[in-house]
């Protein structure tokens, strides 16, 4: 079975495909780690995200980088997100993304063109969102954790600024695939999010084979 997680920046859907990875046993992906390690490549050698010629030359990274911790600060994430707007980064990275999906026995996939591009044949397709605000007190409190200084203010232009960015990219933008089930995080708990998303992949798949969905609860 594989499984399409989409939604924009600090939605959830991370805890949420890790959490369906662990329930029906399948392998996970973060797409967006792919991003951010093309990312961190393009800073550390000193090379322009905004340039798409110097975002391709740091696609051909080693698998090893998608463990280095440094992926995951705000800064990378920030720069992930203009190399991730290059065509032919996405063009780049796209098979690696696509024989994760199809290896046997299926897998869960989150990022933002999983279910439009990379698998728009899975099984089962959330769209994960919530409000922009919900999204930055998120954010906000995990950098606040981190030891970050960081203000709300400018978490919240940045998460919209992403948003911008995803949405109205000409490749592979952000959006809901028509058959993807909404699912808005905003006031749910992650314990009541991941119920409502096995939920949610149990009816998708249940329609797949043509069998009745499974009550709800």
């Amino acid at each position: 079975m594989i499984i399409a997680v989409d939604g924009p920046a600090a939605s959830g859907k991370g805890t949420i495909a890790r959490a369906l990875a662990k329930h029906y046993g399948l392998p996970h992906l973060d797409t967006g780690l792919l991003y951010r390690a093309v990312a961190l490549t393009v800073m550390r050698l000193g090379l322009d995200p905004a340039v798409e010629a110097d975002a391709v030359a740091a696609c051909d990274f080693d698998d090893r980088l998608l463990a280095d911790p440094a992926l995951r600060g705000d800064d990378v994430g920030q720069t992930a997100s203009i190399v991730s707007a290059h065509p032919l980064v996405r063009s780049s990275l796209l098979q690696r993304q696509r024989r994760f999906a199809a290896q046997p026995g299926g897998a869960v996939l989150d990022g933002r063109d999983i279910g439009t591009v990379i698998a728009p044949q899975a099984d089962a397709k959330l769209f994960v969102k919530a409000a922009a605000q919900v999204r930055a007190r998120r954010r906000h409190a995990e950098l606040q954790a981190a030891g970050a200084t960081i203000g709300f203010d400018k978490v919240l232009e940045d998460i919209r600024a992403r948003d911008a960015r995803d949405s109205e990219r000409s490749a592979a933008p952000l959006v809901q695939a028509p058959d993807a089930a909404p699912l808005d995080t905003g006031a749910l708990t992650i314990a009541e999010a991941v119920a409502r998303a096995i939920e949610m992949v149990e009816a998708q798949a249940a329609r797949r084979r043509g069998n009745p969905p499974p009550p709800a609860g």
